[in-house]
Formats: C-alpha cells, structure tokens, sequence
C-alpha cells in the first residue's frame, strides 16, 4: 500500500482541499502557554508578520485573470457552478501573482473551518500512515481538509496537539492517544465542544467519544489455535503495554485460545514494554537464552517485528525452519521476507474510512457515541511451520 506524501505546513493559513489536497502537518510546539488560546487579532498579527511588504489583493488575481472579481471569490469557496477551464484559469492567475487567500477568517464567520485534526500515535509506523490516508480521502471527498499531527507515543504531545487544534478551531478531531487513562489527556479532551473519534482506543474516562476498533482477540486466538495446532506449545508474545486497547485484546485472545484446549499458559514468555524495534530485538533475546525458550514468537506490532528479526539473524535461528512467527498487520516486510511472514491483517485504510464517516455523521447532527468494529483475519504463510519435534 503506498503512503500518503506528508506536506508539512506550519504557521498557514488553511485552504480548503480543492487548493490543497496534501495533508497538513501541525506542530506541538505552536501552543502557548495561555489556555485561553489565541484570539483572532493574535491570529491576524502572526500572518501579518508573515506576509510580504505588499499583501496582494482578489481584484489584482482577478485583472490577471481577466476575470469578474465574483468569478475569483467562487473558485476560492469552490462552488460547484464553477468551470473546469474558469477554475484553471483563476488558479493560475493566483500562482502567477503570489496571492494566498486568508480562508480562516470568512470561514470563522460561517461558523466551520471546514478542518478536522487528526493525532497520530506514530507515523513512521507504516499502519498509521494508512489510517491517516483513509481518513484524508473520505474527508477530503466531503469537503473537508485534514490536520495531520504526529504524538511519537508521547502523553505530553497528545495534551499539546489537541490544545493547538482546539485553537485552531478544528469542526472534528480523529485521534489515537498514547495513554488512555492520562488525567491530561482526558481534560484536554472535556474542553473540545466539536466531536471526538477515537482509533483503536477505548477512554472510559472521556464523556461521549465514538471509536473504530479492531477485532483484535479473535484475530489474536486464531493465530494462536493456528500455532497449537502445528504442536507449538512454547508460544511467546511480545507487546507493548497492556495499557492500550489493542495490547489487552490481543493478551485475552492469546489466554483465550490456551484456555479452549486445557493447555498451560506460557506466562513466562510473554514480554511487554514499548512498541519499539529495540525492545523487540531485546526480548527476543531474552527469550532465545532462557532455559525453556519458545519454538514460536508473535510480534504484536510491525516495529517489534524488525526487533525481533534483528535478534533471529543474529542469534543463527531461520525463521520457519528453526521457529515459528506471526506478526500483527501487514505490511510490505511480511510479505517480501523469505519466506513471508504470517500475519494478523486488518484493512488500515478502512479503518481510516470509518472513523472519518463516524465524525461525519456526527458533524451531520447524529447522536454518540458510534462504534464501528473492523474484522481481522489470519493470512498463514510459510513462516509458520510445524513443531520441530512433531
């Protein structure tokens, strides 16, 4: 699945997606200290000191253009009577002269923005880039632009980014935090009167927030059923905390599938800290040294994935052949990997989808909170093989 360019755009005034179809980034950093948040004067005052010593006008596209000023100002509100040849014409006549049009303050005044934010958790991990495509797509399709930030799994940022998009007078915001019992975090988000979506994340502590989940514990017993079915017996996982939704659905599947058969749990091998590929490399390690160690290995993320097969190479074990692996999601490393890499797969784009058709019903009128679950099945491949011992 190729990723979605990230244009990053800080200290702008948005456009809407028929000028600019990339995706924002926001950054953190912006916030001030002042909860109140800037007021619209502070907004004007900081694009003043941005703009050039002549600020160029619509009449001055408009006689480039050679065009009725009413004709510049519809295809700057991209009214649907507009021309694809009166469009092209006006748009160029703006690139030409350098005019950029100042929306936030016309759109302040219809009462929307026409922006929805979306916090990331980690874009470098190539699920969440998928996510964020899905949902740019749906909203850009009605109308909407997306603010796309990045948390880097930090608490603190969460806190900083929904304060910077409440300022920034965001219609609706998609989320997937980094703690779901952050006392911060929830109070950040009790400010926000515009509707919440949540990805793969449940925060009983919020008010009304809607979410898309995955179906993580039966995704998490069929793999496991898969592996006892092959003999494995000796059966690790490693996570991140159980903190966070999918870590607790994944663990209940995985006791789950134990539990049917009347077989032991191998709580020993079950690993837990960060999503990161350090962690998945170190634990991979100290399983392979234990005195019992597993004949199979699941990675409950795409980043622990590579830390755990840093660690196989190193350690001379082949994957299959010498031990077993699944991993969570699929994504291009499990399939080009000799052999390819048995995977828990859900669609990320859909998942992206439904939480941007969520926030539009709710920016409609609809009531919440709306939950919508997407399914996850079991790709096998050839890195799962039967127990070395029969």
């Amino acid at each position: 699945m190729p990723f979605p360019l990230l244009s990053i755009l800080r200290n702008q005034v948005l456009t809407p997606p028929s000028l600019r179809r990339g995706v924002e980034m926001a950054n953190p950093d912006e916030a001030g200290p002042d909860e109140s948040g800037p007021d619209e004067t502070g907004i004007a005052e900081a694009e003043t000191k941005q703009a050039p010593a002549k600020e160029v006008t619509m009449k001055e596209v408009a006689a480039h253009a050679g065009v009725a000023l009413s004709s510049v100002s519809r295809v700057l509100n991209d009214h649907s009577d507009v021309s694809e040849s009166m469009r092209k014409q006006v748009l160029d006549a703006i690139e030409a002269v350098g005019y950029e049009p100042n929306l936030l303050a016309s759109s302040l005044r219809r009462g929307s923005t026409m922006t929805v934010g979306f916090i990331a958790n980690d874009i470098s991990n190539p699920l969440f880039a998928e996510i964020a495509m899905g949902a740019e797509r749906r909203l850009n399709e009605a109308g909407y632009s997306m603010v796309l930030t990045n948390s880097e799994g930090n608490p603190e940022r969460d806190e900083a980014m929904i304060r910077l998009l409440r300022w920034r007078r965001i219609d609706g915001l998609i989320l997937s935090v980094s703690d779901e019992e952050r006392a911060g975090t929830l109070a950040e988000l009790a400010k926000l009167s515009e509707p919440v979506v949540l990805v793969d994340r449940e925060m009983r502590g919020a008010a009304i927030v809607s979410a898309v989940l995955s179906d993580h514990a039966n995704g998490m017993q069929a793999a496991i059923d898969h592996l006892l079915e092959l003999g494995h017996r000796r059966v690790a996982l490693i996570s991140g905390r159980p903190g966070l939704r999918p870590v607790r659905e994944r663990v209940h599947g995985f006791k789950a599938a134990f539990r049917a058969r009347g077989l032991d749990l191998p709580t020993d091998l079950l690993k837990f800290d960060s999503f990161s590929a350090s962690f998945g490399e170190q634990a991979t390690y100290d399983l392979l040294a234990a005195d019992d160690p597993p004949t199979a290995i699941v990675a409950g993320g795409n980043l622990l994935l590579i830390g755990v097969l840093r660690a196989l190479q190193a350690s001379g074990r082949s994957v299959g052949s010498d031990i077993s692996l699944v991993s969570c999601d699929d994504v291009p490393l499990t399939e080009l990997h000799s052999p390819p890499i048995t995977v828990i797969d859900r669609d990320a784009v859909e998942m992206g989808e439904a939480a941007a058709d969520l926030l539009l019903k709710l920016l409609a009128g609809g009531d919440g909170p709306l939950v919508t679950e997407i399914p996850t099945s079991l790709i096998r491949r050839a890195s799962t093989q039967p127990h070395p011992t029969g």
